[in-house]
C-alpha cells in the first residue's frame, strides 16, 4: 500500500469511527448558523439542527451506504450503526411531529373542527397495517443481526419477502400523506429512509452470500429440487425470489388475522376508507369553524373530561364552545378594560401578536389539555381579581360569550357597580 492511499484509509477509518459525533455536530453546526443569520437566535438554530436537518443528514447517510462498499467490514458496521440510529430517531421524530399536525385519528364519518384531519388509515384496518409494518421489521432484524453462514439461503430469500412487505406499507403511506407541505415532508421522510434501509439490507447480504467462499452448498439427487437449489443459492436471484415468496407469505399474515377479526380486504380499505387524502375514497362531513382564540381552541378541542366543555357560546358572530377557564379570562378582559384601559391595550396587542399563533400550534387534543392545565394558575388569578373587583362576579363570568344585546350587557353592568 502506498503511503498517500495507507493516509486515506486512515482518514476513512477516523471519520467512519467519530461519523455519528460528527454527523450531529454538523446538524447543530448548520442550525446554529441558520438562527444566527436569520435572527431566530441560536437556541432556535440548535432546535432546527436537532429536529429538522439531522433527519436530512441521516436520509443522505443511508442513501450513500446504498452505493457504498458492500465488502468493507467498517462501513458494513457502521452503516448499521446508522440504521438502528435511524429506527430510534424516526420512531421518536415521528411520535413528537404527529400532535403539531392536523390529524385526529378517527374515521371520515366523525365532524371535525378547523382545518383537523381524519386519520391517514382507517381504525379497522389499523391492525392489518401495524402487522404488515412489524413483519418488515423482523425480517430486517433477521437479516441484520444473522450472519448467512449459519442459515440455509431459503431464510434470507423468506426475510427479504417480509421486508418487502413492510416496504410496500411505507410506499403507501408516503402516497397516502405526502401533500405539498413541510409537515407533510417530515411524515413521509422516516418511511422514505426504511425504504433506503431495506434496499441497502438486500444489497449487502446478496454480496455477502457472493463473497462468502467458505460456504458449503448442499447437492440434491432429484433433478427437480437440484434445479430449485441452484436458483435458491444464487443470490442474484433472490430479490426476484423474494418477490414471488412475498405473496404466500402475505397470505399467510392475512389468514392469521382473521383471528383477530380482521378481513382480507383491510389491506386495502385501511387506506381507501379514508377522507382527505390521495388514497382516499369518501367523502367526510364539512369541518365546523371554530374561533381561533387560543382559549377557545382548548376549550374546542381538548379532551372533555380534562377541559370540561359547559356550553356553546357566540363570539365575532359564530359559534364556540366555552368552558368556565375561558369565561373567567375573558370576564378578567372586561374589567381590565373598564379599569386600566392603557394598560389592556398593550396585553391586547400582545396577545393579537402572540396568542393566534400559539391557537395555531394547537392541533391535538394532548396539547389543548397541556395549555389548559399550564394555564390554571394564571385562571385563579383571574378569578381573585374579578372577586376583589365586582360585586356580583360570577353573574359577569355566566354571560360571557351570551348573545346579548346592548341593554343586557348595560344592565349587567349596572348590576355590578351597584
Amino acid at each position: 500500500m502506498t503511503s498517500g492511499k495507507k493516509g486515506n484509509y486512515i482518514m476513512k477509518e477516523k471519520w467512519l469511527k467519530h461519523s455519528i459525533a460528527i454527523s450531529i455536530a454538523f446538524s447543530l453546526a448548520l442550525g446554529f448558523c441558520r438562527g444566527v443569520f436569520s435572527g431566530d437566535g441560536a437556541g432556535m438554530g440548535i432546535f432546527i439542527g436537532v429536529f429538522f436537518i439531522y433527519p436530512l443528514i441521516l436520509t443522505c447517510l443511508n442513501l450513500f451506504f446504498i452505493f457504498g462498499s458492500q465488502n468493507d467490514p467498517v462501513v458494513i458496521r457502521k452503516s448499521k450503526h446508522f440504521e438502528y440510529l435511524t429506527l430510534t430517531l424516526g420512531s421518536v421524530y415521528s411520535i413528537i411531529i404527529l400532535p403539531f399536525t392536523n390529524i385526529v385519528f378517527v374515521d371520515w364519518q366523525e365532524v371535525l373542527a378547523n382545518r383537523q384531519l381524519h386519520t391517514p388509515i382507517w381504525s379497522q384496518g389499523a391492525i392489518t397495517i401495524l402487522s404488515c409494518a412489524a413483519v418488515g421489521i423482523a425480517g430486517y432484524l433477521f437479516l441484520s443481526a444473522v450472519s448467512l453462514r449459519k442459515v440455509p439461503p431459503l431464510l434470507p430469500v423468506l426475510a427479504i419477502g417480509a421486508m418487502y412487505i413492510g416496504m410496500f406499507q411505507c410506499i403507501l403511506w408516503i402516497i397516502q400523506v405526502f401533500q405539498n407541505d413541510l409537515i407533510s415532508f417530515y411524515l413521509c421522510l422516516f418511511p422514505f429512509n426504511l425504504i433506503l434501509i431495506g434496499i441497502h439490507t438486500i444489497r449487502r447480504k446478496v454480496e455477502e452470500w457472493n463473497n462468502d467462499e467458505s460456504k458449503e452448498i448442499k447437492k440434491f439427487h432429484n433433478p427437480y429440487l437440484e434445479r430449485i437449489n441452484k436458483k435458491v443459492v444464487d443470490s442474484s436471484k433472490w430479490p426476484g425470489l423474494a418477490f414471488l415468496f412475498m405473496w404466500p407469505l402475505l397470505g399467510a399474515l392475512v389468514c392469521f388475522l382473521l383471528l383477530f377479526g380482521q378481513r382480507p380486504d383491510n389491506i386495502i380499505k385501511a387506506w381507501t376508507e379514508t377522507s382527505n387524502w390521495n388514497l382516499s375514497t369518501k367523502v367526510s362531513p364539512q369541518n365546523i369553524y371554530y374561533d381561533e382564540h387560543y382559549l377557545c381552541t382548548v376549550a374546542a378541542g381538548g379532551h372533555p373530561k380534562i377541559v370540561k366543555p359547559i356550553r356553546k357560546g357566540m363570539r365575532h358572530g359564530h359559534e364556540v364552545i366555552v368552558n368556565r377557564q375561558l369565561c373567567i379570562a375573558n370576564a378578567f378582559e372586561q374589567v381590565m378594560e373598564e379599569y386600566t384601559p392603557v394598560f389592556h391595550r398593550h396585553i391586547r396587542k400582545f396577545y393579537d401578536k402572540y396568542g393566534f399563533p400559539v391557537a395555531r400550534a394547537i392541533r391535538s387534543p394532548y396539547i389543548a389539555d397541556v395549555v389548559y392545565i399550564l394555564m390554571k394558575p394564571l385562571e385563579v388569578m383571574f378569578l381573585l381579581v374579578l372577586y376583589t373587583v365586582d360585586v356580583n362576579p360570577e353573574n359577569r363570568i355566566a354571560v360571557q360569550y351570551l348573545p346579548l344585546d346592548k341593554d343586557q350587557i348595560q344592565r349587567i353592568k349596572d348590576i355590578n357597580t351597584d
